[in-house]
């Protein structure tokens, strides 16, 4: 069974689609740009360290409301708009995440982002009881 889970301290969906769709023992989060969901803004001038703090905030609040956390992450989709920013990114990202236990992933540059954005994560989490 879908059941659909969204939170108002992530970003509302700006299109047909939902922050995040659990099935059975899955959860899929829709990709994370660094909308600030207090304000449903992007704030301008943002360094690509910082847009990634945020997406990384907004996917904490989605897990937590569906009762998970990152060390529930099985995979994760990073997509960026500048591959040499790289390091930059992998830096803030690695926090979130136990190296032993860090989730499959892939990074990949793209030609444009929503809204222009430098960084956009999608995360798959799964449920264990």
């Amino acid at each position: 069974m879908k059941t659909i889970i969204n939170t108002e301290k992530a970003p509302a969906p700006v299109g047909p689609y939902n922050q995040s769709v659990r099935f059975g023992d899955m959860l899929f989060i829709s990709g994370q740009v660094a909308i600030d969901p207090a304000t449903g803004a992007l704030p301008n001038g943002l360094t690509v360290e910082e847009e990634t703090e945020q997406v990384m905030q907004n996917l904490k609040a989605i897990l937590d409301e569906a009762g998970l956390s990152f060390e529930d992450a099985i995979k994760a989709s990073v997509f960026v708009a500048d591959m040499n920013n790289y390091s930059r990114i992998n830096e803030v990202y690695s926090r979130y995440f136990n190296e032993d236990t860090a989730p499959a992933r892939e990074l990949v540059e793209v030609a444009n982002l929503p809204k222009f954005v430098q960084v956009e994560i999608s995360l798959i989490a799964g449920f264990t009881n």
